[in-house]
């Protein structure tokens, strides 16, 4: 694989102002047009996919001095990077294939607005994916996929932290931990739940009932237990995240051209096609989530990702909980932000095309009303700031609710991976850690391109040829 060359990093000042608004898409596209008319295709990185992955992707590599061309049709930091629970979950140590849910599975699929739901039209579909994921259950392999998490998460916040400092929109990031709380569970297995996660290196305590209510008012008298997971951290707005990050990626002099990707050829150089223009470059990288599969497939890789539909409803009661609640039964989050309290969770297999069911996002409404009871005493719910999916449109999308597609592959570990074609690079997959993961996920890329020592050791778990 052929390395990046390194760069310094560009002198730059760090934006006072956050979460401005970007700018017209088509504005957008007149003046990209007319820019690329002066970039060097030969002396430019583009970066494909404008979610948190491309855009902290795009932002690293700028910043090191490299010209990025940053494309997306979907505009700046929509999709799952949007309407995602803003958790920053390092306590997420563990791969979703869990043999614990076996027994789960069919009490969640007999309940249609269940925490996981497989569409009947969707079913064979998902199947190849369902026995990959099965696979990864054996405990080798589990084990493995464990420690290969563990390298990324364990530096998430702190690499989150250098990002935001050098954005300069620290204020956007929270690190106060986070709830897993319980009703129903007992004391032992509580127990046995927060053992294994210590296990693994994450920092918690456990609360019992008086405590929550002590620490935590608000919080419903019929959540008996918690742990206090102590170094997770949130956004308070993916959305005005985003946003910064862009605005600090502009500054460097990054360009962004809204448009999507129909192809990448690679028989005279890597060139990406666009509906009207093909621009070649020395170095790609590929970060479109669910939407990389045409893309890598195309060149003759398999990549066996599905697209894992979440959903979330925004509320705005009088009072938040300070920090994120996850519910260890319902399955489900809620996050406060600058925007209301968001309720996020559920897992459907429905593809990319079929429509949304807007019912799964609200019933959130009635989990949220029995861990916080303010919720129930609320007004009408907000408007969630989103555009509707591609299944959908905005008379049938209730305002309030959104959806997103999760880029989740087999064995719950992202693909941080180049190829046999020099300077094309992998950049996908991360499920539902990608806001987690952008900023360590990235470090490792940018290690990896440049040919750091010891870097393709790092990587080799996260190679796009694994699933050859």
């Amino acid at each position: 694989m052929q390395p990046i060359s390194e760069r310094p990093a560009t002198q730059h000042t760090t934006l006072k102002e956050q979460g401005a608004a970007a700018a017209d898409p088509q504005q957008m596209a007149d003046q990209a047009s007319a820019q690329a008319e002066h970039i060097s295709a030969k002396q430019q990185v583009v970066v494909i996919g404008a979610g948190v992955i491309g855009l902290v992707t795009a932002c690293r590599l700028q910043q090191q001095g490299h010209p990025v061309l940053l494309l997306d049709g979907k505009g700046i930091g929509q999709g799952c990077s949007f309407g995602n629970a803003g958790h920053l979950a390092t306590e997420q140590i563990f791969p979703l294939a869990d043999p614990a849910l076996l027994p789960k599975l069919p009490g969640f699929l007999l309940d249609p607005l269940g925490p996981l739901a497989i569409r009947p039209r969707y079913f064979f579909k998902a199947l190849p994916f369902f026995v990959r994921f099965i696979n990864q259950m054996r405990p080798s392999r589990r084990n493995a996929n464990t420690l290969a998490l563990k390298q990324l998460l364990q530096g998430a916040i702190p690499a989150w932290q250098q990002l935001v400092a050098d954005a300069g929109c620290s204020d956007l990031l929270k690190c106060e931990g986070s709830l897993l709380v319980f009703e129903q569970t007992d004391f032992a297995e509580v127990e046995q739940v927060a053992l294994a996660y210590a296990g693994q290196g994450v920092a918690l305590e456990i609360l019992d009932q008086q405590q929550l209510q002590s620490r935590y008012p608000g919080l419903a008298a019929t959540v008996r237990y918690a742990i206090w997971f102590k170094e997770v951290g949130q956004t308070l707005s993916p959305h005005l995240l985003n946003q910064a990050l862009f605005q600090w990626f502009k500054h460097m002099g990054g360009r962004f051209l809204p448009q999507n990707v129909e192809k990448i050829s690679t028989s005279h150089g890597l060139c990406v096609h666009l509906a009207t223009q093909a621009i070649s470059t020395e170095q790609l990288v590929v970060c479109a989530g669910v939407h990389s599969k045409m893309l890598v497939e195309q060149l003759g890789y398999k990549l066996p990702i599905e697209a894992e539909r979440g959903y979330h409803l925004m509320t705005k009661p009088a009072t938040t909980p300070s920090l994120p609640v996850a519910s260890y039964e319902r399955k489900m989050i809620m996050t406060p932000m600058q925007e209301g309290l968001r309720l996020a969770g559920t897992v459907e297999f429905a593809g990319t095309t079929l429509a949304d069911n807007w019912q799964r996002a609200q019933r959130l409404r009635l989990h949220g009303d029995a861990l916080w009871p303010a919720l129930a005493t609320a007004g009408a719910d907000i408007k969630a700031n989103s555009t509707p999916t591609a299944a959908t449109s905005d008379t049938t999308r209730p305002a309030d609710c959104w959806s997103g597609m999760r880029p989740t592959l087999p064995d719950s570990l992202p693909v941080i991976s180049g190829c046999e074609v020099p300077g094309l690079w992998f950049h996908l997959g991360h499920q539902h850690l990608g806001l987690t993961m952008a900023a360590s996920s990235t470090r490792l890329l940018l290690q990896l391109m440049a040919n750091q020592p010891g870097a393709a050791a790092l990587a080799a778990p996260f190679c796009l040829q694994r699933f050859s």
